[in-house]
């Protein structure tokens, strides 16, 4: 795995965009072998709690990502892939077997506290079955306050513009199903 000290003297730049291509790096190299690896795993959570297999998945994935960030003296306001409080989805397919999930975490310099910006992840999930339809992706935002990355994903995305953050989608959920 190359690490992310060997994407900043490759670019000769120390940003948002070089750490999401080390990210991108990451995820192309590992997004299935991490799969695979831990299938029985995953399809075990994933008939014990449904969705949140997900989850364990996207953790495995990322813990050498959150290692290198750390090793490098970045700080992440949540361990990547992000805050699944404040993320939001939508399903591509009427059948749900193609469902999209963004998720940011914002990067911040250790040694100053200055704020480099912040990655989305979008992870692409089935709600029918343990699949991934393609790989997680990633993008690169210089921006770093919630409301400020909201504003220039809606900007990208008017799915993501209409979707609602997981917490009022669950409460939502809750109030008309508990």
């Amino acid at each position: 795995m190359r690490t992310l000290q060997d994407y900043f003297k490759e670019s000769k730049e120390r940003d948002i965009i070089v750490i999401a291509q080390c990210i991108e790096g990451h995820i192309n190299e590992n997004w299935k072998t991490v799969f695979e690896e831990n299938r029985d795993q995953l399809i075990d959570a994933y008939e014990k709690a449904g969705d949140m297999a997900y989850g364990s998945y996207l953790n495995l994935l990322f813990l050498g990502i959150n290692k290198l960030l750390k090793e490098d003296g970045l700080r992440t306001d949540t361990r990547l892939p992000g805050n699944l409080d404040i993320s939001r989805e939508w399903g591509n397919t009427d059948d749900s077997t193609d469902q999209e999930r963004w998720m940011w975490s914002t990067i911040t310099n250790m040694e100053n506290g200055e704020s480099i910006g912040t990655i989305v992840t979008k992870v692409y999930h089935d709600h029918t079955q343990l699949r991934l339809p393609r790989p997680p992706q990633v993008i690169a935002l210089k921006e770093s306050s919630k409301e400020n990355v909201v504003q220039a994903l809606s900007e990208l995305s008017s799915d993501f513009k209409q979707a609602l953050e997981f917490h009022v989608e669950l409460a939502e959920y809750m109030k008309n199903n508990g």
